[in-house]
């Protein structure tokens, strides 16, 4: 069996069509979506529609909150708060309250088995939406972190970092699916992570995409999204 594992689309339909379109090319028989699907780039609607339309098992991610009941004080630093509610603000007139129902009653993490492999998925920590783990971790963090709330697990897999990698520790493996939407490792390629598992056997990668960058761009300033400057760059250099 074949799966694929996005996160973090943050509205970028762009970016999003093209992994969709990636992953029908690959012979994947599910795709699981780790949160963040519409907060931070300027087509919100569409983004959610096309996640919708996958009719498939979807968490929730921080950003998803924020749409639904706003930044909080303290979730994110004091001179970035105002700025962040703005552009949420934005985002959340672009959707309908259906949209936002479906928001709010998302799941914050799922276990599932495959192929005898059982497998954790939630978007920060299984704890919390918003605790960043890094890739640098040391590998008691990593364990107290993500991996001790379910010792059964053999692979976990969280967003929310926006940088991919795959690591292995105590016999197990912890993937970071990267963000689709707006990577920050540097790379302006939208990534997402692949697990196979084929008569015990465990194959796991992380694919990166191309898109059009240029056309989400253009897509900020037509839209007047707040913020669109910072965002613009952020898209561009793949970083914050």
């Amino acid at each position: 069996m074949r799966v694929a594992f996005i996160s973090d689309i943050h509205g970028n339909a762009v970016a999003l069509e093209e992994v969709l379109t990636d992953i029908a090319k690959k012979n994947i028989d599910k795709i699981y979506v780790l949160g963040d699907l519409c907060y931070r780039c300027p087509e919100p609607k569409r983004a959610l529609d096309l996640i919708r339309a996958l009719n498939t098992d979807v968490i929730k991610g921080n950003a998803d909150e924020w749409v639904i009941r706003a930044v909080r004080l303290g979730e994110v630093p004091d001179k970035a708060l105002e700025m962040m509610n703005l552009e949420r603000d934005w985002v959340k007139s672009q959707l309908e309250q259906p949209d936002l129902d479906y928001l709010e009653q998302l799941p914050t993490e799922i276990n599932f088995c495959m192929e005898g492999i059982n497998i954790h998925l939630f978007h920060a920590t299984p704890d919390s939406l918003f605790e960043f783990i890094l890739p640098g971790v040391d590998d008691e963090t990593l364990h107290s972190k993500l991996m001790s709330a379910n010792e059964d697990a053999q692979i976990y897999i969280y967003g929310h970092i926006h940088r991919s990698y795959i690591r292995y520790l105590r016999g197990k493996i912890v993937i970071n699916t990267g963000s689709v939407g707006l990577p920050f490792d540097g790379l302006a390629l939208a990534s997402y992570a692949i697990v196979e598992i084929v008569e015990g056997n465990i194959s796991t990668s992380i694919e990166r995409v191309s898109y059009d960058v240029e056309k989400v761009a253009e897509q900020y300033k037509a839209l007047n999204y707040p913020n669109a400057e910072m965002m613009i760059k952020i898209l561009r250099n793949g970083s914050l």
